[in-house]
């Protein structure tokens, strides 16, 4: 979409919605709107955020990483393997329908049938009703991230997609980058409801008038989601009023908002790592644990932190950041391009080869300028790049494909715990299990495997970690991936609006519970 195209949209919303200014209209701009409105066809931070906006889960994270109770009113382990949720009463879907456990446990299925969530679910065994209004859930075994996982439970209303749609397709089926009843139509329990949407351009919602969260302090009555891809036009838009709400802030623009009259900058230290993933399978060379080493050493990730991120991120030499279990502090990030070139002679690779890349252009903060650099480097060493970068929509499905050589992919752990980096990036690619769903790069390692699914059945903190650490420490060694950087965090809104109490470290702001003065 041109530049031009968003400013017309964005000037045609602001002159029409001038009279709504006292019913608390937020006027929001993020570098792109949600590609399905099926909370399960794809597991990104674009389908979460849009998941809080318009659902609840049972649990949902708070700022001390913790948990506060949301559509389960409490919980308790009753032994090893089942943890019982007691549901509220009284919620109502976006159709009327009450929620119910019948709902949660086929939303609960649904998860565990979906190609992207599925592996997250892989330690459940089950679902099933308890008595009152409750539902048991029940794992393999011994299992530590119940709760972690219960974020990702919003329970849908089942009785909405029973059936067919006009063209006799099952209004529950989950299709990947496809036309669905459940990519286009939901119904489910949260603060606002889809009032219209028009892909790439505008999304609207309304508030919920049957919101079950009467101690909610959210105002906001409607919400005009305007996605623009570029950040300078993103930025002017809120320093000239036009938006209440954006989303990200780009690191050249942060000192300009936070000085700019009438806007405000929230900023958090972030824990999604930025990687490139070299793919075994399309690139023999790959193969060699030498040469990728060679490319992680000639990829200089704090140069980029520096000059491209402008200070705005930490520069990485692992998946977990500081704070996970995971994390070894004695991994450091190891630019020598004289090493990178004589590990490239070691393997026999001294005379270069040419590589393709795939990059996002609107997913991560100025991810394809890091492409571009991280091109530019490997040049040094003689891989010759051609490199492509797209908007996130197309992106996508060529990830899934693993339709170029080299791979950007960002990730923030789903459960706020190391092992699930391992779980997506690092484990064996397996369509049945959905282990390794986001490994483009295709890097196996048995070992890795088996460590990762101990840590899983681990509850001992202390022993977990060190199982946790050396998983990194064999990722280092083998140079399984390339690591950048952890993206920081940055929101900005007119002065007025309160976004620094519902935006956190997941990058979820829980908009439902925004105030607008």
């Amino acid at each position: 979409m041109k530049r031009t195209v968003y400013i017309a949209a964005l000037a045609a919303f602001v002159a029409g919605s001038a009279t709504l200014t006292q019913a608390k209209t937020l006027r929001m701009a993020y570098d792109a709107d949600p590609v399905s409105l099926d909370i399960h066809e794809q597991l990104s931070g674009g389908t979460l955020q849009l998941s809080h906006m318009i659902c609840d889960p049972l649990v949902r994270w708070n700022n001390d990483h913790g948990f506060d109770s949301r559509l389960a009113s409490k919980w308790e382990r009753l032994d090893d393997t089942t943890v019982r949720f007691t549901l509220r009463d009284g919620v109502k879907h976006h159709s009327g329908n009450p929620m119910t456990a019948d709902d949660v446990i086929w939303t609960f299925n649904r998860l565990k049938n979906s190609p992207d969530f599925k592996g997250i679910f892989t330690p459940f065994k089950e679902m099933k009703k308890a008595d009152g209004n409750a539902v048991d859930v029940v794992t393999d075994g011994p299992f530590p991230l119940v709760l972690h996982n219960a974020t990702y439970i919003f329970p849908l209303d089942s009785k909405f997609y029973e059936g067919k749609d006009g063209r006799g397709r099952d209004k529950a089926e989950i299709v990947k980058h496809g036309d669905s009843f459940a990519s286009t139509n939901i119904s489910c329990t949260g603060p606002f409801t889809v009032a219209s949407r028009e892909q790439g351009v505008k999304v609207s919602f309304k508030r919920n008038p049957n919101y079950w969260d009467s101690n909610s302090p959210g105002n906001v009555k409607e919400i005009v989601f305007t996605p623009i891809k570029e950040a300078p036009t993103r930025v002017a838009a809120l320093l000239s009023g036009d938006v209440d709400f954006i989303a990200p802030v780009p690191p050249t623009d942060l000192e300009r908002v936070r000085s700019g009259d009438g806007t405000e900058l929230v900023t958090k230290t972030g824990t999604r790592i930025i990687t490139l993933q070299l793919n075994q399978e399309r690139v023999a060379a790959f193969k060699d644990p030498k040469v990728r080493l060679a490319i992680v050493h000639a990829i200089n990730n704090e140069g980029i932190v520096q000059k491209i991120m402008k200070g705005f991120g930490t520069s990485a030499a692992q998946m977990s950041p500081k704070g996970y279990l995971g994390y070894n502090d004695a991994l450091k990030p190891r630019y020598d391009l004289a090493k990178a070139k004589a590990l490239m002679k070691e393997a026999g690779h001294e005379a270069g080869m040419t590589v393709s890349m795939m990059c996002p252009n609107n997913r991560y903060v100025n991810d394809a300028k890091i492409c571009e650099a991280a091109a530019a480097m490997l040049s040094k060493i003689n891989i010759k790049v051609d490199l492509t970068t797209m908007p996130k929509a197309q992106y996508w499905p060529k990830f899934d494909e693993r339709a170029a050589d080299i791979m950007m992919i960002g990730w923030h752990s789903d459960t706020e715990d190391s092992a699930n980096f391992y779980e997506f990036l690092a484990m064996t690619p397996n369509k049945d299990t959905g282990k390794g769903q986001y490994n483009s790069g295709n890097y196996s390692n048995a070992r890795v495997d088996e460590m990762t699914m101990k840590s899983l059945k681990m509850t001992d903190d202390a022993a977990r970690s060190k199982v946790l650490q050396d998983v990194e420490k064999i990722l280092h060694d083998e140079a399984a991936f390339v690591p950048l950087h952890w993206q920081d965090l940055a929101w900005a809104a007119r002065k007025g609006t309160k976004i620094e109490p519902v935006v956190n470290v997941m990058n979820f702001p829980y908009l439902g519970d925004l105030v607008m003065e």
